[in-house]
């Protein structure tokens, strides 16, 4: 099967895409120019994954990448830049999926798997959450995440291409940056808790979520389905940094700072250095990581798509914390 992957530079996508190629798919990758050398340099290269040099919004590129693909596996989007404005989150987050979308009806590809965020949910009021929950977006990215899965279920419902919408959660392993801050933080002594830690988190290893993908991918009975993709078990954030101290062999925090002099630090960060392009020190949503809770109920894409994640937390906290190690990180 011929198969088609957007953002296989990324974390995610380079994960899909190399264990689609290993399995034995004729995998594509649409390679933006500045990434290019990367992706020369990667293993992704070395097990065949073919370049297509193009853009999520120059349609004439995206329309060579999607010739003779039978599966695409939307992964890329633009996550947050300081200094971002709102217009080009929308111009790749939904104009791009339009033009992926408009692609992949006219070449005739069988399915088109949409990775959206379950930050569409925003904070759970009522957790565990399904596929159902409200919608609360908290910021651009999330907005335009959402906007763009209705968009691309919209069009599988007027145009009868197959889509499927994957929304996945807390995604770490070895490879990610993201939560080098706390891992990082707990080694040195530094990680600030914030709150009661009781709001609630879910991780969802690298290695499961791309399995996810993979159903979503090819279960006949997922077309035009909603999926959460999560981990085994979801633990308060007490909890976790509790998981994560205890690999790294360090104490976990003992003091709990109140939160709202960081968020109002956080909001002045934003203020100024956002305008002037720079990254701010700390964000807003940074200290949410304390008060907003993130779990979910997997039940649907289990029964559906027999998504069984393997990787329970505390074994991938610890393949996790080896790879910072062994890339000298922490």
């Amino acid at each position: 099967m011929t198969v088609l992957v957007t953002g296989a530079t990324g974390f995610t996508g380079g994960h899909l895409a190399l264990t689609l190629a290993r399995r034995g798919e004729a995998v594509r990758a649409l390679v933006r120019p500045k990434s290019r050398a990367r992706f020369d340099a990667s293993p992704l290269a070395a097990a065949g994954v073919q370049a297509v040099d193009g853009d999520l919004g120059d349609r004439a590129s995206v329309a060579r990448a999607a010739e003779g693909v039978e599966v695409v596996y939307h992964i890329a989007a633009t996550y947050r830049e300081a200094g971002q404005p709102d217009s080009a989150y929308r111009a790749i987050n939904v104009e791009g999926t339009r033009n992926l979308l408009e692609a992949a009806r006219a070449a005739g590809a069988r399915r088109l798997v949409h990775c959206s965020t379950g930050g569409v949910h925003g904070h759970i009021a009522h957790p565990p959450a399904t596929e159902d929950a409200p919608f609360n977006p908290g910021d651009i990215y999330q907005d335009t995440k959402l906007e763009a899965e209705q968009l691309a279920r919209q069009f599988g419902l007027d145009t009868g291409l197959d889509v499927v919408v994957a929304r996945p959660i807390g995604i770490y392993g070895p490879g990610d940056t993201r939560f080098l801050k706390m891992f990082r933080g707990l080694s040195r002594g530094n990680f600030p808790m914030l709150g009661s830690g009781k709001a609630f988190y879910h991780l969802t290893y690298i290695d499961d979520l791309v399995e996810g993908f993979r159903l979503c991918g090819t279960v006949p009975g997922a077309r035009g389905r909603t999926y959460i993709l999560a981990g085994p078990r979801y633990t308060t954030l007490e909890e976790l940094v509790a998981l994560v101290a205890r690999e790294l062999k360090v104490r976990p925090p003992r003091i709990h700072w109140p939160v709202w002099p960081f968020w109002t630090a956080g909001l002045l960060c934003e203020m100024i250095c956002v305008p002037l392009r720079i990254d701010p020190p700390l964000y807003r949503r940074r200290v949410d990581f304390y008060t907003k809770s993130r779990a979910f109920d997997t039940t649907r894409a289990r029964t559906e798509l027999g998504f069984a994640p393997q990787v329970d937390l505390e074994d991938g906290i610890h393949r996790t914390a080896e790879w910072y190690r062994r890339e000298k990180l922490l």
